[in-house]
């Protein structure tokens, strides 16, 4: 049960801390932290969190990295449903946290999107739906490399969590403009439940690209880097 635990908070503080940064604080008159901001935001979340609560659950956060980490031969099978429920809990817990802050300012409006992914119409720059699928399994099978490289046992201990942030920040950095950025369902699921509409009805998408992405990315290591397992 700790290792739940451990993925409840961690996904909690993922969402209320990157979702957070992008509902309350992205566009702030005049002191608006922008797309670059909210990038580093949802990399620090990680980094954080896995510095916290690494050690207790393995530091997943997202059901496409337990997905990956199992392909990969990192995580037992067993471990899966729980490791995601607890992940997509956490995530609602701390969207619900994020709509209580937010609903205290007099202008907010859910139906704004409460930090939704989206594409077409509701992508935030307008990209196509093939776009937003490429971007996010693309992006997700990098993410996924980058875990698997960070935590290989063959490498330096205690600076994977410094690697995974800063490729979580740049991967923002680069889809922000295209799906708003998931690489992660229980995010995209976290504020969807809220916002409802358009944003539970492109939800899919944001559960099967990071998905397939991360199968993607698991396959790509077990090539370049072979099957050596994590650390402890």
């Amino acid at each position: 049960m700790n290792k739940l635990y451990a993925e409840f908070f961690g996904t909690f503080w993922l969402v209320l801390g990157g979702c957070g940064s992008a509902v309350l604080a992205a566009a702030f008159p005049e002191l608006g932290i922008g797309f670059v901001g909210v990038a580093l935001a949802f990399g620090l979340t990680v980094l954080t969190m896995a510095y916290a609560v690494g050690h207790i659950s393995g530091g997943h956060f997202n059901p496409a990295v337990s997905i990956g980490l199992w392909l990969g031969g990192r995580f037992p099978a067993v471990g899966l449903l729980p490791y995601i429920l607890a992940q997509v809990l956490g995530g609602i817990a701390a969207g619900g946290v994020l709509y209580v802050i937010a609903s205290g300012h007099a202008g907010f409006d859910v139906a704004a999107g409460f930090a939704s992914n989206g594409y077409g119409a509701h992508s935030p720059g307008g990209f196509s739906m093939q776009a937003a699928l490429v971007c996010e399994v693309v992006t997700t099978a990098m993410f996924l490399v980058v875990i698997l490289g960070a935590t290989d046992g063959r490498v330096p201990a205690g600076f994977a969590p410094i690697a995974i942030g800063l490729c979580l920040t740049l991967i923002h950095l680069i889809s922000i403009p295209v799906t708003n950025t998931s690489v992660n369902p229980a995010r995209s699921a976290a504020v969807a439940f809220y916002a409802g509409g358009w944003a539970v009805e492109q939800l899919w998408l944001f559960w099967l690209a990071p998905i397939v992405g991360a199968g993607l990315g698991a396959g790509i290591y077990r090539v370049i880097g072979g099957r050596e397992p994590a650390k402890a």
